[in-house]
C-alpha cells in the first residue's frame, strides 16, 4: 500500500522571489517612467509638431522643425558652447578636487571648517550663489577687480576709474564664458570631492606603504597608484559632472542669458528661450531633444570605462 503523499505546501507571494522584487520595484519604475518617460513623449510630439503656446495642438510636421534648429546659427553656437562649457568645467573639476579630496585625508587644524566652506557651494541653493557671483563679477562693484587692482595686475591701486576701468566679466564675450565655467565649476567642485574623497579612503593603506618601503616617491605612487585604483570612482564622478553640466540652465540663465550676444548660450538654455519666452514649443523641444542622444553616449562610454577598470 503507497504511503500518502505529504501536504504540498501552499505557495505565497511573499515567498515568491521573482513576484516579490517585481512587486517592490514596481514604485520605482512608475515613478522614472512619469518623471523622465512622460515629459519625454511629449517633448517628441511636440517636436514633430507646429505647437506654439498661442496653439498648443498637435498637428504633424515631421521633421520640419530638427532642420530648422540645426540649421539655425544661435543653435549652432549654442550647441559648440555646450561642449565648450561642459568639457572645460569638468576638466578643472576633477583636477581640483583631487587635490582637495588629498588635502582632505591629511589632519591639520580647522579641518572640521574646511569641509564645512568646501561643502557650502552644493548645499547652498544654487541660484542664491549665482546671484552673489553676479554682484562679485559686476563691472562696477566687483571685489575681484578690487582684488586685482591692489595686487597690481589692473593698474595701480591708486588710478581713478576711468583711467583704469574695470574688467567686464559678464559683458565681454571670452570672459563671458569664462565667468560662467568657473561659477559652475565652484558649483560642482563638492560633489566630486566628496566622491574621490570616499575612494581615496577605499584605498588599502598597505599598498600605499609597501610602495613608499619600496622607494617609490610621491608621483610615482600617484600615477602608477592611486589614480588607476580611482579611476571606476573618478568616472562616476565624471559621469554625474557631464549629466550635471549639459543639463544645467541656472548659472547661464542668472549671470548672461545666453549673452552677449549669445556667445554664452548653451542648449539648455537656447531649448528655454526658444520654447518657453518664445513660445515656440515645437523648436524648443526640438532643441531639448538634441541633449538626448548626447547624454545617452557620454553614459554608455563611462559605463563601460567603469566596467572595463573593473576587470583589468
Amino acid at each position: 500500500m503507497s504511503k500518502p503523499e505529504p501536504p504540498r505546501t501552499r505557495s505565497y507571494f511573499w515567498d515568491n522571489e521573482r513576484a516579490l522584487s517585481a512587486f517592490m520595484i514596481a514604485p520605482a519604475i512608475i515613478y522614472i517612467a512619469a518623471l523622465v518617460g512622460f515629459p519625454f513623449v511629449l517633448a517628441v510630439l511636440y517636436s514633430l509638431s507646429d505647437a506654439t503656446t498661442g496653439d498648443p495642438s498637435l498637428d504633424f510636421v515631421g521633421l520640419k522643425n530638427f532642420i530648422a534648429v540645426i540649421q539655425d546659427p544661435v543653435f549652432q553656437k549654442a550647441l559648440k558652447n555646450t561642449f565648450i562649457f561642459t568639457f572645460v568645467s569638468q576638466a578643472l573639476v576633477i583636477v581640483l578636487s583631487k587635490a582637495l579630496a588629498m588635502a582632505l585625508l591629511e589632519n591639520f587644524k580647522g579641518k572640521r571648517i574646511v569641509r564645512f566652506l568646501i561643502l557650502l557651494p552644493w548645499t547652498a541653493p544654487i541660484a542664491l550663489g549665482t546671484i552673489g557671483w553676479m554682484w562679485m563679477l559686476d563691472s562696477i562693484f566687483s571685489p575681484i577687480d578690487w582684488v586685482l587692482r591692489y595686487a597690481g595686475l589692473l593698474g595701480s591701486p591708486g588710478a581713478m576709474l576711468g583711467a583704469n576701468p574695470n574688467l567686464y566679466w559678464l559683458g565681454v564675450p571670452g570672459l563671458a564664458m569664462t565667468s560662467i565655467i568657473l561659477v559652475h565649476t565652484w558649483r560642482m567642485l563638492p560633489l566630486a570631492t566628496v566622491i574621490i574623497l570616499g575612494g581615496l579612503t577605499a584605498i588599502p593603506r598597505e599598498i600605499l606603504d609597501a610602495a613608499e618601503v619600496d622607494g617609490a616617491g610621491f608621483w610615482r605612487r600617484m600615477f602608477q597608484i592611486t589614480i588607476p585604483l580611482l579611476l571606476p570612482i573618478m568616472s562616476i564622478a565624471v559621469l554625474f559632472g557631464i549629466a550635471f553640466t549639459f543639463t544645467d540652465i541656472a548659472v547661464v540663465y542668472i549671470l548672461t542669458q545666453g549673452g552677449p550676444v549669445h556667445s554664452t548660450q548653451v542648449l539648455a538654455s537656447w531649448a528655454f528661450f526658444k520654447g518657453i519666452e518664445a513660445g515656440d514649443l515645437a523648436q524648443g523641444a526640438a532643441v531639448a531633444l538634441f541633449l538626448f542622444p548626447v547624454m545617452a553616449a557620454v553614459a554608455v562610454l563611462i559605463l563601460r570605462l567603469v566596467r572595463r577598470t573593473e576587470v583589468t
